[in-house]
């Protein structure tokens, strides 16, 4: 295009070879082909690598398209080849492109229905402490609607109560989940069927779901799973992009991937531009009734809590699960060294507790598990049991400082003190009288006249005067005391 643009500018073919870099016989020769409407490509010039294609496309075709361009052109060296490795990758990317043009895999659109289809798969989770979690993350395949839930293993039970816990923040079931081939679903392929976990069925069963999984090793297959994997990853996974440390509670990372999903399904989605969420009460009529109870076969046996102590037994032994489940049934199972402890509320399975087997004899509580902590012998809050008492506690924490330190030591006439207090916050008000009460109670001043005292010197400091300490009054205590002493 150069040399025919320079030769439209000068219409010389010696002048346009000159501005384009080429012979003028070369420019005579384009003109010539645009004028007979044909224009040539440039000759391919022959190469080193030549004699050795065919091989390069053996070995592509026998590869598969995955042999490296470095490791023919060593071998390609030891054959007698002069060329670059340059040169090599260049012919090795042609072969591998002629090659693909032929076994490309081509794909037919997946148009699904509502209420048809929802997947699931897992992802790496952040750490929580000294523990690895990992990410169940689930979707309905027409509206997009996506869950993720933070676990702890991949056990079937934990995978039961996940699904469960999906479905009732889908609304209903679906007729189809599928999945790839972990062995809590596939046991084991068979001339390329999936043999299906028994519990898995039994579970299934009891929602009405058909679970089917994808071709093993080929991911595509269930790709809307993959991309709500990669995209909750992206956001809770602590990465260089969001710079999130480590969750310290298991709680935390609950509600960060609530947040999550309730922020994804808010927004449009890119394929149907509208919020999953606003679709999901579209399809939420096209889902089946979800059974009021989850299936609990696989969470182990049931326990109920004490009534006033939270513990549980299990194998002989006592573990301790949180105080607002006093009463309540429980499932109780083990897995490995770890006892896990799953509570079915209105909202499905949750997982409550999890503590490290032990042996009978050596319990395992956890502290958080009992509540707050009860007043102790030397620590209690004064709380007032007759009207007069209310009258003086009243006053503030001066007054109930005041009462716990005079209580301490002994002190004599209390009740009575306590109602000379009230009657001078009927005089002076309630801050004042509060204020000299806790002046003695750091002093440790519970004489009669005490507290009018001080209430007296608060007023005379508020009022301004200062008073300094001279040889009339002095802080150094006096002598007289020895005087006759010895004799």
């Amino acid at each position: 295009m150069e040399i025919l643009e320079a030769f439209d500018l000068t219409q010389s073919f010696r002048d346009a070879g000159e501005l384009a870099g080429c012979d003028h016989h070369t420019v005579a020769r384009y003109v010539d082909d645009r004028q007979a409407g044909e224009i040539s490509q440039p000759s391919r010039r022959e190469q080193l690598i030549d004699p050795f294609l065919l091989k390069l496309e053996e070995w592509v075709e026998k590869s598969k398209g995955k042999v490296r361009a470095d490791v023919a052109h060593d071998k390609l060296v030891l054959m007698g080849y002069e060329g670059s490795e340059r040169t090599t990758r260049r012919a090795v990317a042609e072969a591998k492109t002629a090659w693909r043009a032929g076994h490309r895999r081509c794909y037919r659109p997946w148009v699904p229905e509502p209420g048809m289809w929802f997947q699931w798969d897992y992802g790496d989770g952040p750490q929580v402490g000294p523990l690895a979690t990992s990410l169940f993350c689930a979707w309905l395949a027409w509206s997009r609607f996506r869950v993720v839930i933070p676990i702890l293993d991949k056990t079937l039970p934990t995978v039961i109560a996940s699904i469960d816990t999906s479905l009732r923040r889908f609304g209903g079931v679906p007729t189809y989940a599928l999945t790839d081939n972990e062995k809590t679903v596939s046991t084991e392929h068979i001339a390329r069927i999936a043999v299906r976990h028994p519990e898995i069925v039994a579970a299934s069963r009891h929602y009405g779901l058909t679970i089917a999984t994808c071709v093993p090793a080929d991911p595509e297959s269930k790709g809307g799973s993959e991309a709500t994997v990669r995209i909750a990853k992206s956001d809770l996974v602590p990465t260089e992009a969001n710079l999130l440390p480590a969750y310290e509670s298991f709680a935390q990372l609950e509600d960060a991937c609530r947040a999550f999903c309730e922020g994804i399904n808010a927004r449009p989605h890119r394929a149907t531009k509208r919020a999953p969420a606003e679709m999901l009460a579209e399809e939420a009529s096209r889902l089946h009734p979800l059974p009021d109870t989850p299936y609990t076969a696989a969470f182990g046996v049931t326990r109920r809590v004490g009534e006033n102590l939270p513990v549980i037994a299990y194998d002989g032994s006592e573990y301790s699960v949180p105080h607002v489940l006093a009463g309540e049934v429980v499932w109780v199972r083990a897995h490995g060294d770890a006892v896990v402890v799953v509570h079915v509320g209105s909202t499905g399975p949750v997982e409550v507790a999890r503590h490290a087997r032990t042996t009978p004899g050596n319990p395992r509580y956890l502290d958080a598990h009992f509540g707050p902590a009860p007043e102790g012998p030397l620590d209690r809050t004064p709380r007032p049991t007759s009207p007069a008492e209310g009258d003086f506690l009243g006053l503030g924490e001066g007054a109930r400082l005041w009462l716990k330190e005079a209580a301490s030591q002994g002190v004599s006439r209390i009740r009575a003190k306590m109602a000379e207090a009230v009657a001078l916050a009927r005089l002076h008000g309630a801050g004042p009288v509060d204020l000299a009460l806790g002046h003695a109670a750091v002093m440790e001043r519970f004489g009669e006249g005490d507290v009018v005292a001080i209430l007296t010197h608060l007023a005379t400091a508020n009022s301004g005067e200062l008073r300094r300490a001279g040889e009339a009054s002095s802080l150094q205590p006096g002598t007289r005391s020895w005087e006759g002493f010895g004799r």
